[in-house]
């Protein structure tokens, strides 16, 4: 039976795996939310998925499925809205609902947490993923804000690159 629980430190070398393959390199392209065609290089490690995860106020949510991590999304709460980040899915076993399991699970921590939003940064040219989340209720908040990550753990884009902040109302 899947399911949904807060990634432990343990967890890191796994998600960072996880997170690199969907995003990524030529594994990222088996699924539809690669940034391989943007972006060159690792999108992150374990080191930093461990210090999210050991970070009061952040978490990783994983989806587990016989044993093994096939999704997670970062979260972290800051001022009365709770930043979502890095959701992914397996890329091989994309469209199966996991990414919107991980959305309303991430809905119901904000909720938990007395957010009244959620937002994220969703790089402008990703029109299939900004169509995705606004199916889910997200909207364009109108605010930009420039790639402009130094540390080669990010990556390197291959052309200017700017993130969209997308943002939902937690009722």
């Amino acid at each position: 039976m899947p399911e949904i629980v807060t990634a432990l430190p343990e967890d890191a070398p796994e998600l960072s795996v996880l997170v690199n393959a969907a995003y990524r390199g030529d594994t990222g392209r088996q699924g539809w939310t690669t940034e391989a065609d943007l972006i060159d290089g690792s999108r992150t490690d374990a080191e930093l998925l461990k210090a999210v995860i050991d970070t009061p106020g952040s978490m990783i949510l994983k989806y587990v499925e016989d044993g093994k991590i096939i999704g997670c999304v970062e979260l972290r709460k800051e001022n009365d809205k709770l930043y979502l980040g890095m959701l992914t899915v397996n890329p091989t076993i994309q469209g199966k609902g996991i990414g919107k399991a991980l959305l309303k699970a991430s809905e119901e921590e904000a909720a938990e947490q007395n957010c009244h939003a959620i937002f994220m940064n969703v790089l402008t040219d990703r029109k299939e993923l900004i169509d995705w989340y606004v199916r889910h209720g997200y909207h364009d908040s109108g605010r930009r804000m420039p790639f402009a990550f130094t540390d080669p753990r990010f990556g390197f884009p291959k052309k200017p690159l700017e993130f969209m902040i997308m943002e939902k109302t937690i009722s």
